[in-house]
């Protein structure tokens, strides 16, 4: 076999996911591609494919491979297997960002109560 790895072997050992059943998963739910395809987990990743991994609320990562080795190294090392070719972000996605993060911080506060929380309404409750 020429120099090929796995694709959620890869993901693993490159620190992209914390663990190879996460990038498996995320290579089942369509969160990952391989030179603009849809890739299954066990797809072979080759020096120089593209990949395009999809983060959370809708943000993408896109990554070019330059050693698919698959064993594991120091994090600080894993960073020297791919080139991170994302363009960064505009302006306006800067601000959108700042808004949602806002945004969901403050529907999380409105329906879940926080520690304080927690304990002022145990206290209410030992009392009634």
């Amino acid at each position: 076999m020429d120099d090929a790895t796995r694709l959620d072997v890869w993901l693993d050992v490159a620190c992209l996911f914390k663990t190879r059943s996460e990038a498996k998963r995320a290579c089942e739910g369509g969160k990952v591609e391989v030179n603009g395809q849809a890739a299954k987990p066990n797809r072979l990743v080759r020096d120089g494919d593209r990949l395009r991994i999809g983060r959370p609320y809708g943000h993408h990562q896109d990554i070019v491979v330059r050693v698919p080795l698959a064993q594991h190294v120091k994090k600080s090392e894993a960073k020297s297997l791919y080139d991170d070719v994302t363009p960064k972000p505009s302006p306006e996605e800067l601000e959108m960002r700042r808004l949602e993060r806002i945004y969901r911080a403050a529907t999380r506060a409105a329906g879940t109560p926080d520690l304080r929380q927690r304990r002022e309404l145990r206290r209410l409750k030992e009392r009634g």
